[in-house]
């Protein structure tokens, strides 16, 4: 019995050991399949996190690569903007140089037609005193038919020698001058100054010349004194004139000292003027008249030059 017994307990004992070993063997094998299966998982895992970070690059290397893109689109695009603007700028300024262009091709048009419509009054101003010059000639040599004095057929004038107004150098009349200046003035200024004429005449003057000796601005003191000394007397009322057109030959009178800058030439045989001075004849006093139709010749021409 005792020995079966301790077989039994020997039999018991060792049935322990084997269970153990066999669950220690059980649990070593499970921790390797853990061990196993964990470093499966840890190379997927770094794999993965290997791809993924290759991927990472890869999308960062893109991104760069589409920042310098945006960059450069920036860049492109300012610089696209800027040049929009400076062609804005370029368009808003030929704008206004199109506009400055046309206003003042505006104007000058206003200042073309002006032009037009006062040369086309200034033309029929000029037809209206055509003829006149003659008509006026006309009348004076009419009126001094019986008159030693000629009138000039070409201006009108009338011409007085100074030899027969004045003493040698003096501006004083003599007493005959006047006597031959009170029949003569009253009836050349009578036809220049009737209704008919006056409206047209711009200026009577009456103007002293002399001959080539002596110095030029001595002359012209002299000559001028002596235009002055007749037109003194044409003024005085007891010479002719009455103080109505007295009044009026003070609005047109003009008086003029040319000293010998315009000088009469001898002429020759045949009529026609020589370079030697006509001492006497150039020693003179003119009277003479201008019109209003000089002025308006003057003005047409400087409407002509501005078109």
């Amino acid at each position: 019995m005792k020995s079966r017994q301790r077989d039994r307990e020997a039999f018991r004992e060792h049935s322990f050991w084997q269970s153990y070993s066999d669950m220690m063997a059980a649990l070593l094998l499970i921790f390797i399949l853990m061990i196993a299966i964990t470093l499966a998982i840890y190379r997927q895992k770094t794999n993965d996190l290997e791809q993924t970070r290759l991927a990472l690059n890869t999308a960062q290397s893109e991104l760069d690569e589409t920042i310098k893109d945006l960059e450069l689109s920036k860049a492109e695009l300012e610089k696209s903007n800027e040049e929009l603007e400076s062609s804005l700028a370029q368009l808003q300024q030929a704008y206004e140089q199109a506009a400055l262009t046309q206003e003042e091709l505006n104007k000058a048009y206003l200042e073309i037609e002006n032009a037009r419509q006062e040369l086309t009054t200034t033309k029929q101003e000029l037809q209206d005193i055509v003829g006149i010059r003659t008509d006026i000639i006309g009348a004076l040599q009419s009126a001094f038919s019986n008159s030693t004095m000629k009138v000039d057929a070409q201006t009108g004038s009338i011409t007085f020698s100074s030899d027969v107004l004045f003493r040698y150098n003096s501006a004083s009349l003599t007493a005959d001058s006047r006597d031959t200046l009170k029949n003569v003035i009253p009836m050349y200024l009578d036809v220049l100054l009737q209704d008919q004429f006056r409206g047209y005449i711009a200026e009577i003057i009456i103007e002293g010349h002399t001959d080539t000796d002596g110095g030029y601005q001595s002359n012209m003191e002299l000559s001028y004194e002596r235009a002055k000394a007749v037109a003194d007397f044409c003024l005085n009322k007891r010479n002719g004139l009455g103080e109505t057109e007295i009044e009026q030959l003070q609005k047109l009178l003009t008086v003029n000292g040319k000293s010998w800058s315009n000088p009469v030439y001898l002429k020759d045989a045949s009529g026609n003027p020589t370079e030697e001075v006509d001492m006497p004849a150039s020693r003179r006093v003119e009277i003479k008249f201008r019109l209003k139709e000089d002025e308006v010749i003057e003005k047409i021409a400087g409407v002509l030059e501005q078109e």
